[in-house]
């Protein structure tokens, strides 16, 4: 037989083998509605809330991949995803296995307070069992993450896997923003460490993170970060949120959290900051107008000298709870100081106004709804309002509880309270 016969035949055998081979992966893929049908069984089952699917579609070239349109939950604020893009690692895919190389989210809403409703089975998901290789890459694009006050903000980002769901590169990034907030994580060989990067209101937060798991499959993560030079307004609008206080902050915050999946450790999260921001500024409230016109005008901006103090944040599974300590602001001869604990949305406070530092003080609280705060203080004390502002919620999102949220939305979508959008006026004579 001459050789070109022999190759001829040999490229024969072998088209009728792979032609053999695509006829079996077709027969095993379900048609398009037979695909919707299991994909929303699915979901249903590791949700526990009702769903339904616009469309998929299976596509096997040039590389097998599955569609997923308008995905949509039945909850009074729906999770959205407009377009999922899965692409299965071929090999996997003959063998049987379902694996992914690539997960692409495009155009998606989750409403954080829908996320936390979910009722999943423990244990139903393949993707709690630990190995990475279900997953390399992750990416999302213009996803629409809305807090537990209402607040939407719109993420983009990625994340590469290593084994057991080791990030080994991850990065969060707010399209259209400036100066830009970045939150990249980047793990350190095959140590379960990663180097942190945070740039956010011209500033930066770097540090590290380090994760240990013991025998029993307990996890405990720590972290140290150094927020520098940050514009606490430019870093608050980042976020669509109105800052009481401008200045460039800096501080010192360390984390932890404990448990034994990654959802665990985000409900468990607790960071801890100690801040300053000198010189600072009262935005939209003038100290010196309030005192002369005895409170009827109040609009401008009031400088401060110093405003410092820490702020604890721990995520429950009801919400964050910030607590804040050793709070002082000073503008001129006029200082306050304050403690604070914010929670479902609700404030506790209770503080001290000097006219002259090292005088006799004048008491104030703050309690009621964050949205319409009640501040209680002796008639006449107009200055009191500017800067014990400074020390009320405000500054806590602005630098504290803003670290704190980063780390809960990568793991879980933890976000922190939001702080009252403008300052407590006192009570007029």
């Amino acid at each position: 037989m001459k050789r070109g016969q022999k190759w001829a035949i040999g490229l024969g055998i072998a088209a009728a083998v792979l032609g053999a081979a695509w006829l079996a992966v077709a027969m095993w893929l379900p048609t398009d509605d037979d695909l919707v049908a299991r994909l929303t069984a699915e979901a249903e089952e590791r949700l526990g809330v009702k769903v339904t699917i616009g469309s998929a579609r299976w596509a096997l070239l040039p590389t097998p991949m599955v569609v997923v349109n308008d995905f949509r939950t039945h909850q009074a604020q729906p999770v959205v995803i407009r377009q999922l893009t899965a692409h299965p690692k071929t090999r996997d895919l003959l063998d049987r296995k379902l694996a992914f190389a690539r997960i692409v989210i495009d155009d998606a809403v989750f409403p954080r307070n829908s996320v936390r409703a979910f009722h999943a089975k423990p244990g139903a998901s393949a993707l709690e069992a630990g190995d990475g290789a279900l997953l390399e890459r992750f990416e999302f694009r213009n996803l629409t993450w809305i807090s537990y006050s209402g607040i939407p903000v719109i993420y983009d980002g990625e994340i590469d896997f290593d084994p057991h769901w080791r990030p080994r590169h991850a990065e969060l990034r707010r399209p259209g923003i400036k100066p830009a907030f970045t939150l990249t994580l980047k793990r350190e060989g095959d140590a379960d460490r990663w180097q942190t990067r945070i740039h956010v209101g011209g500033g930066t937060g770097h540090g590290n993170v380090a994760l240990k798991t013991a025998e029993n499959g307990a996890m405990h993560l720590s972290g140290q970060l150094e927020p520098r030079d940050i514009e606490v307004a430019s870093m608050m609008s980042s976020f669509n949120r109105r800052s009481v206080v401008g200045g460039k902050g800096s501080g010192q915050t360390v984390l932890s959290a404990d448990g034994k999946s990654l959802g665990e450790l985000a409900r468990s999260l607790h960071t801890r900051t100690t801040f300053s921001v000198h010189p600072a500024t009262v935005l939209r409230f003038d100290l010196d107008k309030t005192i002369s016109t005895r409170g009827k005008e109040r609009d401008g901006q009031t400088e401060l000298q110093e405003l410092t103090g820490q702020i604890d944040t721990q995520n429950t599974d009801e919400g964050m709870r910030a607590t804040y300590t050793g709070l002082k602001a000073r503008a001129g001869k006029y200082t306050a100081t304050s403690n604070i604990m914010i929670y479902h949305r609700q404030i506790e406070a209770s503080g001290t106004f000097y006219l002259v530092e090292g005088a006799t003080g004048v008491p104030f609280t703050v309690n009621g709804p964050l949205d319409k705060p009640k501040l209680s203080m002796e008639r006449g004390v107009m200055a009191g309002a500017a800067v014990g502002t400074a020390v009320l919620p405000g500054m806590g999102t602005d630098i504290g509880a803003s670290i704190g949220g980063f780390f809960g939305r990568l793991f879980s979508g933890g976000e922190p309270q939001p702080a009252a959008s403008a300052p407590v006026a006192p009570e007029r004579n």
